[in-house]
């Protein structure tokens, strides 16, 4: 077993940032939302909380799609990024 940390680890990742989001947020339907599922279960933190809307940071994404399922109001529309962008695992 490896004593590296999980910061460490994901240190080891290569990202290939496209200029377009893979992720859109309805921002009219987050508005709503008391729960914000997506900014507690994002792994790489990429949802924040501003003021009263929520961001997202496409570029450190790890496209696990966690806030796509968590999210119970569908504001989240996910697809994977397009042909060569994204995360490339280099550990693990």
């Amino acid at each position: 077993m490896s004593s590296m940390t999980i910061e460490e680890r994901l240190a080891l990742n290569r990202y290939e940032v496209d200029t377009e989001a893979h992720i859109h947020l309805k921002e009219d339907v987050c508005l709503q939302c008391e729960l914000r599922s997506c900014l507690y279960v994002c792994p790489a933190e990429c949802f924040k909380a501003r003021e009263s809307k929520i961001s997202f940071s496409h570029e450190g994404c790890l496209e696990c799609g966690s806030c796509y399922i968590s999210c119970g109001r569908e504001a989240i529309e996910w697809c994977y990024p397009r042909g060569h962008f994204g995360v490339s695992y280099e550990y693990g």
